[in-house]
């Protein structure tokens, strides 16, 4: 297949460009230069600005492709201008939205392609869900060739899990310090991960299927943990037990409003992925990467290199103020560290 990805280097495509490279597939990146070095040689790649809608129409001005998968768009105008760029120009447009689309709170835990959208707690969402209907209508109106995909919580070895979006060294070194790491609620909620690899396989099994095509969905691990699991892997991963805080939602929204959109709009419930849409269509994707070997690759790759092991200063000194602000609230209980 003839593929274009707008984007194509994130944790989550970039395993995706990696994949169909490996598999022979004719691939064209358009981004600003940002290349992974193993795709150079197996990739074509084309230094543009995604957003200049002129450099853009320009650099792909006679290219048709079969698959035009689109990592990078946000708003209803990006999707907006792939509708102008690519009617009659592809076999299949890929969307990339997120599961953070479905409703919150969730009616039940199981979520399924049916459960409805809606999600008054994260800007982010809303605006995937409008980009979503644009191409709903797109189907509907003209047969535009659309397939809607919702990643859940996807990582690599680039990105290490939290409930609180601190996703590089930091919350490591601070397990490895000895110092407490926050989990939200009473760390119970369950949550689902899922390894770059194994969602690479589902994604690139949906390209080039006509049955694929006005269809949505989404594409997730199957195994489900507590966050305090998540957490403990990590620490395992590590090679220390993490001294986890349980703080909750409320008392992080006070020190930082910002979290809301990543909590009450997303982590902090319970939710449990039906993959059985996406396993018709694509039947090798079964998740082979169980998160304590992900993790465990992600921490390797973090400490094989100590350039990348950078701490977020101002994350550790929220995270400090945090439990502080716990302890004042719980002074009978001493300590609330476990």
């Amino acid at each position: 297949m003839k593929l274009l990805f707008l984007g194509g280097t994130g944790v989550i495509s970039e395993a995706v460009s990696q994949l169909a490279a490996e598999r022979g597939h004719d691939v064209t990146l358009v981004n600003r230069g940002l290349t992974v070095p193993s795709l150079t040689q197996r990739a074509r790649v084309i230094r543009c600005d995604v957003r200049d809608v002129r450099a853009l129409a320009t650099a792909l001005a006679g290219h048709m492709f079969d698959v035009v998968v689109d990592w990078i768009a946000y708003v209803p105008e990006h999707v907006q201008t792939d509708l102008r760029l690519f009617r009659g120009k592809t076999g299949q447009y890929v969307f990339i939205s997120s599961a953070t689309v479905y409703e919150k709170p969730p009616r039940s835990y199981r979520i399924t392609e049916e459960t409805p959208r809606g999600n008054p707690y994260s800007v982010y969402a809303q605006n995937k869900i409008a980009c979503e209907d644009l191409l709903f209508e797109a189907w509907e109106r003209e047969g535009f060739p659309m397939t809607i995909v919702r990643p859940s919580y996807t990582y690599g070895n680039t990105k290490i899990p939290s409930d609180i979006g601190v996703t590089d060294y930091t919350l490591v070194d601070r397990m490895k310090r000895g110092k407490p790491v926050i989990v939200h609620g009473d760390g119970q909620s369950l949550w689902t991960l899922t390894h770059n690899s194994d969602f690479a396989v589902a994604l690139l099994g949906l390209c080039g299927q006509t049955r694929a095509l006005g269809e949505a969905f989404h594409i997730t691990s199957e195994e489900v943990l507590t966050w305090d699991q998540i957490y403990q892997a990590i620490g395992a991963a590590a090679g220390v037990t993490p001294q986890l805080v349980h703080v909750p939602v409320e008392l992080i929204e006070a020190y930082d409003p910002g979290k809301t959109a990543g909590l009450r709009g997303d982590k902090m419930y319970s939710m449990v992925f039906d993959n059985s849409k996406v396993k018709r269509l694509v039947p090798e994707f079964v998740a082979r990467v169980p998160f304590a070997e992900g993790v465990r690759r992600a921490v390797a790759w973090f400490e094989a290199d100590a350039a990348r092991q950078r701490v977020n200063d101002e994350a550790n000194v929220l995270i400090d103020r945090i439990i502080a602000g716990m302890e004042r609230a719980l002074p009978a209980r001493g300590t609330v560290r476990s």
